[in-house]
């Protein structure tokens, strides 16, 4: 069965970034509850028809009619699904809007320590595309500057959106 906007319509209510069911679909499914469970990667999936979704897809066909290769949690929050927080975007686009990583020492994303140089390294990807900014002897600048050439590079994926030159 393949998931349309009207067998959404049919099965939930959206209320506040969380679908609703309307039909008890199994026992354990009652009318009412809040469709689907978190998965290991944060995301909620909801279940139909002995198939797993992930809600913001469903989400965004409920008020779409459509769905696009990849959607974008523009906060960052994975199970953040109300509809003003979803968009569609590129493969890339969406990673531009990654949050950071845990293995990232600099607590800044496009920052990194070069043992080489002994300096800090900006370097800023977008479209399969390495952007290099320079080697800075202050983490701080170094910091600054990534922001920056990140908010020009990434617009309005940028994960840095509405932070200047290091600043809130």
């Amino acid at each position: 069965m393949e998931i349309t906007q009207s067998l959404l319509h049919e099965l939930f209510d959206y209320i506040d970034g969380n679908l609703i069911w309307k039909v008890a679909k199994s026992r354990q499914v009652k009318v009412g509850d809040i469709a689907g469970h978190l998965d290991t990667f944060g995301y909620i999936c909801v279940g139909i028809d002995n198939k797993l979704y992930k809600a913001h897809r469903l989400i965004y066909l409920y008020h779409n009619g459509y769905l696009p290769p990849c959607l974008d949690h523009i906060d960052g929050n994975k199970s953040n699904n109300k509809i003003d927080n979803l968009r569609s975007a590129s493969t890339s686009q969406n990673q531009m809007n990654i949050r950071l990583s845990t293995k990232n020492t600099s607590g800044t994303k496009g920052v990194t320590w070069n043992k080489k140089s002994k300096k800090w390294l900006v370097r800023v990807r977008a479209e399969s595309k390495e952007h290099c900014f320079g080697y800075f002897d202050d983490k701080e600048l170094a910091k600054s500057v990534a922001i920056d050439a990140t908010n020009k590079i990434h617009k309005e994926f940028s994960s840095y959106k509405g932070v200047l030159n290091g600043t809130a």
